[in-house]
């Protein structure tokens, strides 16, 4: 039986101010409950799939034990962008109509400097087993997407991962590959107990955990992708792919570690 999620829904009230530093313009924004998010929208460049690679990614990231901000639904309302000055903006902000993402803004957090802070091996190698699983590009020493915010390390920015979904060709035979990028990984020196941790997020991320999670993606996010003929199918997609790559973890963990030795 799959584990019941729920992802909170909340209203954009006012765009507080973007964040350059993001390569689709996401932004500070209230909602109606009161709090800020980091806003992504469903009308930038990559569109709803990187919501989706956020949605799973930061929701996967929870479950193996790891520090996330809380991830919601934004609903941004038609009349939003009108009285944006920006073009750009503007653009961007009806193109989005509809049900966004956000994440719970960590008011004061520092962004993660690996020549500071040295997490211990379990949770880098923890944050490198998820990464090679997600296939994600985005944890280098250039562009970490970590946050230290009261003491503790943060995972933030999932949207590049799970990147065999922008074309969805050989995925399953992707879902079997090893994840070359992570010679790139900034805590990848640190990660010295990936077999450990393997035995550990294996025995979390079951089938029920993962469906439970991809579950949550929203019908409107999946809309218009033709390699699947419903959305169930597209969902069963992305159910397959992570089971599959966490059966066979072995050949992303080797390709880690070979990668690990490499620097030495």
């Amino acid at each position: 039986m799959a584990d019941e999620l729920e992802i909170r829904t909340v209203n954009v009230t006012r765009y507080v101010t973007p964040l350059r530093e993001g390569g689709s313009l996401p932004a500070i924004a209230e909602a109606d409950d009161g709090f800020l998010y980091v806003l992504k929208f469903r009308g930038a460049g990559q569109g709803a799939r990187a919501l989706i690679a956020e949605l799973i990614g930061g929701e996967i990231a929870r479950a193996a034990g790891l520090k996330v901000p809380e991830v919601v639904f934004a609903n941004l309302d038609e009349a939003f962008g009108r009285t944006e000055p920006d073009e750009e903006i503007q653009d961007l902000l009806k193109a989005s109509t509809g049900l966004n993402l956000a994440l719970h803004y960590l008011s004061g957090a520092i962004t993660f400097d690996p020549a500071i802070t040295k997490p211990d091996p379990v949770l880098a190698s923890k944050i490198v087993w998820l990464d090679c699983l997600l296939t994600n590009v985005d944890r280098t020493p250039r562009n970490t997407n970590m946050l230290t915010w009261h003491k503790e390390l943060w995972l933030i920015d999932h949207g590049a991962a799970l990147y065999f979904h922008h074309s969805w060709q050989n995925w399953m035979e992707q879902a079997k590959r090893p994840f070359v990028q992570v010679k790139d990984h900034v805590l990848l020196p640190l990660a010295t107990e990936l077999n450990l941790v393997d035995a550990q997020l294996r025995s979390i991320l079951t089938a029920g955990r993962i469906r439970s999670i991809v579950d949550l993606v929203p019908d409107e996010w999946l809309a218009g992708e033709k390699t699947f003929r419903t959305n169930e199918e597209h969902r069963q997609a992305y159910i397959d792919f992570l089971l599959v790559r966490i059966e066979n973890s072995a050949i992303f963990i080797k390709e880690a570690q070979h990668a690990a030795e490499t620097l030495i």
